[in-house]
């Protein structure tokens, strides 16, 4: 099958989700915590094999170079994968486990690995023009474990970021040198933020931080950033700096993030109450309330009428406007009207619609690191 299709299984493998945002429209939070959260210890529940991030194939990567048949190699009509791209990309897929089952994923359970290529494809391959994508496989967390308070929880998830740490060691092994970026979504954005600030911050490697594209998590401006060592994107062309936002049609809510922003530890260990949501627009490159008109959105990622239709890139499609700490993107968009979260939010669509200048954003920041590094 031709990677594109990848991206239209979602009709299927995100059966789901559809289900799961249905229930929790009609009967609320409770009911989803109820269906994805296990009812067993952490301590009780069945953890797979730990992935070989030693072997270029499906046990340890959705994606790396040397696969032999890497699905991030896709991209839309109009843009082609650089067949040798300066950069290295480290993208850590977001939950695509919505199992109670158990508390962490197994590695091979079909329906979450055709989640995982539908993401991956989606949100990885705007990077493809710049860099080579690394896509690790990991025994993430199920998709309760953000919505209970129970501490077994916050084991899963942890559990998760140590398979993203081997993962890590293996690429910097892989790649010693040159520009890396880093791209993520929802857990995935997670476990980047806390690699950025236990294994990044301080470090030589951070040097070699072209950009963190952390989206689909609520991080705190005064708790969380400081401890990522990478100050939030405040110009378009700036390297070494962090893009955050969480995308919502208008009326907005923020439901699905306050709950766990509440009961979650900050970065830094202080409080996140009373404080604010980082927001960079993605359309104008940097942290700001001034609104990007639609004419500033050179193209977003819009499913085809079917499955054998390719995938098209629809310029001007939404504005963006960072409003505290949302970026709103206007009345609900065309195209994109599966898979809405309760309050009009689009978390995943968080690349979709902002495909192509996320693509030029990296671009543009790669050439400044670059002029910064000159080769030897």
């Amino acid at each position: 099958m031709a990677p594109f299709r990848f991206l239209w299984l979602i009709v299927g493998a995100l059966a789901l989700v559809v289900l799961a945002v249905i229930a929790y429209t009609l009967f609320g939070q409770q009911l989803i915590q109820a269906a994805t959260t296990p009812s067993v210890a952490f301590t009780q529940s069945p953890q797979a094999a730990a992935p070989d991030y030693a072997l270029a194939n499906a046990q340890g990567w959705i994606a790396r170079p040397g696969m032999a048949h890497d699905p991030l190699r896709f991209a839309p009509p109009g843009y082609t994968a650089a067949p040798n791209p300066p950069a290295a990309v480290f993208y850590v897929a977001p939950t695509a486990w919505l199992s109670g089952k158990r508390w962490n994923a197994p590695l091979d359970d079909k329906s979450t690995n055709d989640r995982l290529n539908v993401y991956a494809l989606a949100q990885a391959s705007a990077f493809n023009g710049v860099g080579r994508v690394w896509a690790p496989a990991y025994r993430q967390a199920t998709f309760g474990a953000f919505l209970t308070a129970n501490p077994d929880g916050a084991r899963a998830i942890a559990f998760a970021f140590a398979d993203v740490e081997r993962a890590w060691d293996a690429f910097l092994a892989a790649n010693p040198s040159g520009p890396i970026i880093l791209a993520g979504h929802s857990q995935g954005s997670l476990h980047l933020a806390h690699l950025l600030a236990k294994r990044i911050a301080g470090q030589p490697v951070a040097r070699r931080i072209v950009a963190a594209y952390i989206p689909g998590v609520p991080l705190s401006v005064e708790a969380d950033v400081p401890a990522l060592g990478l100050p939030a994107c405040a110009a378009p062309a700036q390297s070494g700096c962090v893009l955050n936002w969480l995308t919502y049609a208008e009326p907005a809510g923020r439901t699905g993030f306050e709950g766990w922003a509440a009961r979650t530890p900050t970065l830094t260990g202080r409080p996140r109450a009373g404080t604010h949501w980082l927001c960079v627009n993605p359309v104008r490159g940097f942290a700001t309330d001034a609104p990007a008109v639609a004419a500033a959105n050179i193209g977003a990622l819009r499913p085809g009428a079917s499955l054998t239709d390719f995938p098209t890139i629809q310029p001007h499609a939404v504005g963006a406007h960072c409003v505290q700490g949302l970026l709103l993107v206007g009345p609900p968009p065309d195209g994109y009207g599966m898979f809405i979260l309760p309050g009009n939010n689009y978390h995943v669509y968080d690349y979709n619609l902002f495909w192509s200048n996320i693509r030029a954003d990296a671009a543009r920041r790669l050439a400044t690191w670059a002029a910064a590094h000159p080769a030897p």
